[in-house]
């Protein structure tokens, strides 16, 4: 029985939390935060491997996402910079429909290059998307932190990883769709209209009423305080190295091999139709159920148990794709491997998104959340864009998915020791200080 109703909980209550203002707006800002990922991510490798790009030249390409991985270098801007005119929007609202703006440009500089007639022009092209994605994750993750009240991360978080499958789901097949009959520039034309679901939102939803100002300096020590400032009160917590350290390699193993499956599906001959259907459309489903699996372990099992289980599920997933490698070309196979690995991603999505929002304080959310949401990948990224072809090449798929398996369980083994010794609940910044640690 609930103590404040007085009556039984229902399925209502479930859904209720769901359609409020707040996780509402985070559905949206989570469909502009996917797309870009998704044009020099899944889509862009594909675009690369049927344009005859070679294996090792298409994974370097995955070094362009390693800008989202430096993103924490310029974010105080976000934070303490105020922009002339629009400012007077709000500093959330009016760098979001900066950062929505500067995303449509690159991403339509990059439909306008043709990979077989300058490739350093379109690594270029992706790096500029990788920036311009990377400003826009900054603002887009400080407002949703902000506008979600301590008890609304979890629901939070899901909502956000709904818009975030829904923004790069959509705008993968809505690419590959189009491309297929239209060719590739159309394709990434229209995608870029994804950027407005978040700038709409801050427009209707507001400045958040939680942003609060960073202390007031003047000159250089302002300048000093912005930049240093978000780092110091981070490290000032009990285990902060350690809670960093797992940041840093609790998705080694996940982006090994979220980065190359599309390369084994392109050596498997699947087709850009069956890549869109099990690829993305079964995998978005398969995401949907995990969110909402993920939000229900995360109220009922509490943080800490919640994102173990979800580490562990993320860490055998991956072995789903050697036995897909095994078996060669299966449209079942393929809907099982993407299926699983989707669900295991959905559960993570909920409970270590939120977990790592509640880590950031509210004078500094923009910069803390741009260090930890930038080192969660930046081993992976890096490692997949200067060796994946190559392991690939000498390993063959099987041992390099079964290597990827074996690369996540550190990440794990560090969390579970980290929740025994208390650091997990010494870590939670004044943003989660109501969040149920259990």
């Amino acid at each position: 029985m609930n103590a404040v109703t007085g009556r039984d909980p229902n399925w209502w209550d479930g859904v209720r939390p769901y359609l409020e203002k707040a996780p509402l707006a985070a559905l949206a800002l989570g469909i502009s935060s996917g797309f870009p990922f998704a044009m020099i991510g899944a889509t862009l490798t594909t675009r690369l491997a049927q344009s005859g790009i070679t294996k090792s030249t298409v994974t370097a390409f995955s070094l362009a996402f390693l800008v989202y991985n430096l993103k924490w270098i310029w974010a105080w801007v976000v934070d303490g910079v105020h922009l002339p005119l629009i400012g007077r929007l709000g500093q959330r609202v009016s760098w979001l429909i900066v950062a929505g703006l500067l995303v449509m440009a690159a991403v339509a500089n990059l439909a306008l290059v043709d990979p077989t007639a300058d490739i350093y022009a379109t690594a270029i092209a992706a790096i500029l998307v990788g920036a311009a994605g990377a400003t826009f994750d900054i603002v887009i993750d400080a407002y949703r932190i902000e506008i979600l009240e301590p008890r609304q991360l979890g629901v939070g978080s899901g909502m956000s990883q709904y818009g975030w499958r829904l923004g790069s789901a959509g705008a993968g097949a809505l690419a590959l769709v189009v491309a297929a009959r239209f060719g590739w520039s159309n394709a990434y034309l229209l995608c870029g209209l994804f950027a407005l679901p978040a700038m709409l939102a801050g427009l209707l939803y507001g400045e958040p009423e939680r942003h609060r100002e960073p202390d007031k300096r003047g000159g250089m020590a302002n300048l000093g305080a912005s930049i240093i400032g978000p780092f110091v009160q981070f490290f000032q917590r009990q285990g902060a190295l350690l809670v960093l350290l797992f940041i840093l390699i609790h998705k080694i193993g996940d982006t090994l091999a979220n980065l190359t499956f599309r390369l084994l599906f392109d050596s498997l001959k699947f087709t850009n139709d069956e890549i869109a259907f099990y690829d993305v459309w079964v995998g978005f489903l398969a995401y949907l159920v995990g969110i909402f699996i993920g939000g229900l372990l995360y109220t009922r099992l509490g943080m800490k148990r919640s994102v173990l289980i979800s580490l562990v599920l993320m860490m055998v997933s991956n072995l789903s794709f050697a036995g897909l490698a095994m078996a060669g070309h299966s449209n079942l196979g393929m809907a099982g491997a993407i299926g699983f690995e989707n669900f295991s991603s959905g559960i993570g999505g909920v409970t270590v998104v939120a977990y790592f929002s509640a880590l950031t304080n509210s004078r500094f959310t923009a910069a803390q959340y741009a260090l930890i949401s930038a080192a969660t990948s930046i081993v992976g990224r890096a490692v997949t864009g200067t060796t994946a072809g190559s392991l690939i090449d000498a390993m063959g798929y099987v041992n390099f998915y079964l290597m990827t398996t074996v690369a996540a369980l550190p990440g794990v083994l560090l969390f579970w020791w980290m929740s025994r010794a208390g650091l997990i609940d010494a870590s939670v910044g004044e943003t989660g200080d109501t969040v149920q640690p259990a």
